[in-house]
């Protein structure tokens, strides 16, 4: 802002532009705002499935138990019933706010599927901490939290490992668990990820104490405890062209249990439910094993479970190593290699040459060699990285070349007729290559240039460097028709550092 008196016209733009500096210090990107509703997502689905889980829970309950043991199963399905109340109750007080947020917020824009002011920095502060609704919300959560811990039996409540609580942090930089959640700076959309992420909690303490309720009459002694998403491949080696295809599902596990986990007939080692087989590759094939997992229920009775066959194969490794353009090394220019491996990815692979430079990452490599190599042979030898182990996956020879001689010209011409005038407008002898797949450059060192014109003896000047300059160009423009020009001990060298003695140039001048 200028210094000085200002007027009030002048003091009122300064203060928008502030205020502008201010909104736009305090946006939020659209990438973070993102990660919010995907996590938001994540967690509503998240939410949805534990609720299947215990109406499951509570349909098979209903179906075994209670019918066949009334007299034991009542009073434990009636505290069941009171842990899904209570649960319920928290979860449509969630609601109610939701539903506050999304009024505020101007609803849902439909093409992001999220709030439409979902970057507002004050809706959820006014709501949750002006309104007092984060205080009410907390005091509900830890009373909702002992509401279902006293459903359970003494034995029970110390192992108690839900994380529906409401706690002040430990370390009060933002305050109390409102500030932290709700506080200043926090964007509407956090807000309802946080308010999302308070439902699951809820469902997961629900179906905890529900499990521990029907425990000790539920047929099963398997308590499945701990989801995982799971990806199965029937290979991870898939040919260019091929589709790549994976089953996705959701398992469960009871992380307390020993079962009894065997791959042809070979026990396994037993860590938080899940048994870890390591097939042998000491040989090259094809293999196939099967695993078998056995649970005793709480009847006595042993249930068996197999596996599908499953199927990996051994290969030898081996490695792919082609040049770019040509199945030689030329001395003097960076050669393009590309290298591969079957079954390896590109970041993985390493590769490296007996003498001269290689360098490049991901499968994608230069090789230089000085001229001095010519007609020697190197060896490119390429490696992998595999399960922390540096694996060589064989060499392949190649012969250094040198780089083909260059051939002379002056105005793209080899010789032949030229009219004066061209001739004369021409600056330099180059040296070409033609037909060679790399873009290679050539210097001029010397050359001699002789004329010859009618009823003239000859004239010989030598010049240095291809250009033409001082003796040379005031031969070349005193020339006539009829006048012979020959350019001759023409001498080129390339980026190898080699020199060459090319083929001399003749013009007859008309």
């Amino acid at each position: 802002m200028a210094g000085g008196k200002e007027t009030t016209r002048q003091r009122m733009i300064n203060i928008m532009y502030l205020v502008l500096l201010a909104m736009l210090a305090l946006n939020v990107s659209d990438t973070v705002l993102d990660a919010f509703k995907n996590i938001n997502d994540s967690l509503d689905t998240s939410k949805n499935n534990v609720n299947s889980s215990i109406n499951q829970l509570f349909s098979a309950f209903e179906n075994s138990k209670l019918k066949e043991e009334p007299a034991r199963a009542q009073p434990i399905y009636e505290k069941a019933q009171q842990a899904k109340a209570a649960a319920d109750e928290l979860n449509n007080y969630i609601d109610n706010i939701k539903k506050q947020f999304t009024v505020a917020g101007d609803g849902i824009n439909p093409e992001t599927g999220d709030l439409v002011n979902r970057d507002n920095l004050d809706i959820a502060q006014d709501i949750m901490i002006n309104k007092g609704e984060a205080d009410k919300l907390k005091a509900k959560i830890n009373a909702t939290r002992e509401k279902l811990i006293s459903l359970l039996d003494p034995a029970d409540r110390a192992n108690v490992a839900f994380s529906l609580e409401a706690k002040d942090p430990e370390r009060k930089r933002k305050g109390n668990w409102q500030a932290t959640y709700f506080g200043e700076g926090t964007p509407l959309t956090a807000a309802m990820t946080v308010l999302t992420k308070l439902q699951a909690d809820t469902k997961n303490a629900e179906a905890e104490v529900v499990k521990k309720l029907f425990g000790n009459l539920d047929k099963a002694q398997v308590n499945l405890d701990q989801f995982a998403a799971v990806a199965v491949a029937p290979t991870s080696y898939v040919i260019q062209g091929q589709p790549y295809t994976a089953e996705v599902f959701l398992t469960a596990s009871d992380s307390r249990s020993t079962p009894d986990i065997t791959v042809n007939g070979n026990k396994l080692s037993i860590k938080e439910g899940k048994g870890t087989y390591t097939g042998r590759t000491g040989s090259v094939g094809e293999f196939t094993w099967v695993g078998t997992v056995r649970v005793r229920q709480t009847d006595g009775q042993v249930k068996e479970y197999k596996t599908q066959p499953q199927k990996y194969q051994v290969a030898k490794p081996s490695a792919t190593v082609s040049s770019t353009k040509m199945n030689v090394i030329y001395a003097g220019i960076p050669n393009p290699f590309t290298v591969s491996a079957a079954g390896f990815p590109l970041e993985s692979i390493k590769a490296s040459i007996s003498s001269g430079s290689m360098s490049g990452s991901n499968g994608n490599y230069n090789v230089s060699l000085a001229g001095s190599q010519v007609g020697q042979e190197v060896s490119i030898n390429v490696s992998a990285s595999n399960a922390g182990k540096t694996v060589s996956l064989g060499s392949q020879k190649f012969r250094v070349k040198a780089i083909p001689k260059p051939i002379a010209k002056v105005g793209g011409r080899s010789g032949g007729d030229v009219a004066s005038v061209q001739l004369k407008s021409e600056s330099e002898i180059e040296a070409d290559l033609d037909d060679f797949p790399f873009d290679v450059k050539f210097k001029i060192q010397r050359y001699k240039l002789t004329i010859i014109k009618p009823r003239s003896d000859a004239i010989t000047i030598s010049g240095s460097g291809g250009s033409f300059a001082g003796q040379v160009r005031a031969a070349i423009n005193s020339i006539t028709p009829g006048t012979r020009v020959f350019f001759e001990d023409i001498v080129s060298v390339g980026p190898d550092g080699r020199q060459n003695v090319l083929p001399s140039l003749a013009f007859t001048v008309k």
